[in-house]
């Protein structure tokens, strides 16, 4: 499982989650774009997504928070099939966290070689995205960006700034070497097998024996909170379980024996 958190631009034939043609915007080349109003029916086949530093309290009350196989991003758990359980008729679930890669969605950025490093990105590929006509708001006035732009801009920076400091979170845990691989397994009430792999935890027994220094030095940066929070949030997942079980269907294929496939957490860079 590989992720990243940071908005880096995706390499060829692997794009962000969600993404399908991701465009940097150009007040010549988008003066007419406009953004219609939507719903989250896009992220109702997302079994997990992202999550930054900044949200990891939230998150971690609603989902399992695990860690990318690799650079040791964040994710937050949002089914153990390959479908969201959280998200449904385009509405996520009232007593349920949004996570911010979703809210920031059709919007985000894309790496450039100028000296800002990025550039404000929408997909041009959502159904939101609409290239000609009155309907919706304008992303460009007058050749500027729209209030809606600069609103979208300034989420974006926001998320960019936390997770550049995801980066450094995940990239100490790497460098303690604090994560295990681990996979999670359940049976259905009707007794289908699920499972869950590709994925990291904290391992308890190490992080108790990080050296005085270390802790102090986590405990400034937040870090140390972090691990707690993802710890408790593995919590999270007989919960799961249940809420998988009281959606009371499943299509998707089965393999040898009745077990479902097992679902692996690979979502691309962000």
């Amino acid at each position: 499982m590989s992720s990243s958190t940071s908005d880096a631009a995706a390499s060829p034939g692997r794009l962000p989650l969600f993404y399908r043609d991701p465009q940097p915007l150009s007040s010549t080349h988008h003066a007419d774009w406009r953004l219609s109003e939507g719903d989250l029916a896009f992220a109702e086949e997302a079994p997990f997504v992202p999550i930054v530093n900044g949200e990891m309290v939230s998150a971690a009350r609603c989902y399992p928070v695990v860690f990318a196989a690799g650079d040791a991003a964040p994710v937050a758990v949002l089914g153990l099939e390959r479908g969201n359980l959280f998200a449904a008729d385009g509405q996520w679930a009232e007593d349920a966290y949004i996570p911010a890669y979703v809210r920031r969605y059709p919007f985000g950025f894309i790496a450039t070689t100028e000296p800002d490093g990025f550039v404000l990105a929408i997909d041009a590929g959502s159904p939101r995205v609409l290239q000609s006509g009155d309907e919706g708001g304008a992303l460009f006035e007058d050749g500027r960006p729209s209030a809606l732009t600069r609103q979208a801009l300034q989420f974006c920076d926001g998320f960019r700034i936390e997770a550049q400091a995801t980066e450094a979170f995940a990239a100490a845990l790497n460098e303690q070497d604090l994560l295990i691989e681990r996979r999670a397994d359940a049976t259905l009430p009707d007794g289908r097998k699920l499972g869950l792999h590709g994925f990291q935890i904290v391992d308890v027994e190490r992080f108790a024996t990080l050296d005085d220094a270390t802790v102090l030095a986590w405990h400034r940066n937040g870090w140390l909170a972090l691990v707690h929070f993802h710890l408790a949030s593995l919590e999270r997942f007989p919960a799961l379980l249940a809420r998988q079980a009281a959606s009371g269907a499943s299509h998707h294929p089965e393999t040898d024996g009745g077990q479902a496939a097992a679902a692996p957490l690979e979502p691309t860079k962000a």
